[in-house]
């Protein structure tokens, strides 16, 4: 019985030296993206935020775009990094690196010193927390159009 109790003993620490050997390698990967490094243009903040919340007035197809901002696909990205606002001087509508400077968050989040109204103007319900924050990542991350 002694035998098999040190046998048991030697196979748990084995099982669990091996465990850590394999979790450490894991958790050093160099290769797994984090979520913030993962934030794209075209398809989470064109798709799934511009498009449905944004693009009914901020286009160009059959109407001027509000603002004189065009957030459809393919223009939206050219219309919003390093462009001034159209309705507030001084203030750029996104300043890559810099989401609480950019305009549009401000916009978005209803800062008290906007020009206009928050948007989307339809709203509420406004963006989520969720999806500011996914803007604010991108912004951060240097606005890329990826």
């Amino acid at each position: 019985m002694r035998v098999f109790a040190i046998r048991l003993r030697f196979g748990i620490v084995a099982v669990a030296a091996a465990m850590m050997v394999a979790g450490c390698s894991k958790s050093s990967s160099p290769t797994t993206p984090t979520p913030a490094s993962t934030v794209t243009f075209s398809q989470q903040i064109q798709a799934q935020i511009l498009n449905p919340a944004c693009v009914s007035c901020h286009t160009d197809e059959g109407r001027t775009p509000a603002g004189g901002l065009n957030l459809k696909s393919g223009s939206a990205h050219a219309s919003l990094v390093g462009v001034p606002s159209s309705a507030k001087p001084g203030a750029v509508r996104v300043i890559t690196g810099n989401p609480s400077g950019s305009y549009l968050v401000q916009k978005l989040e209803g800062a008290a010193d906007i020009v206009g109204l928050r948007m989307p103007r339809n709203g509420p319900p406004y963006l989520t927390d969720a999806q500011v924050a996914l803007i604010r990542q991108w912004i951060q991350n240097g606005a890329p159009n990826n």
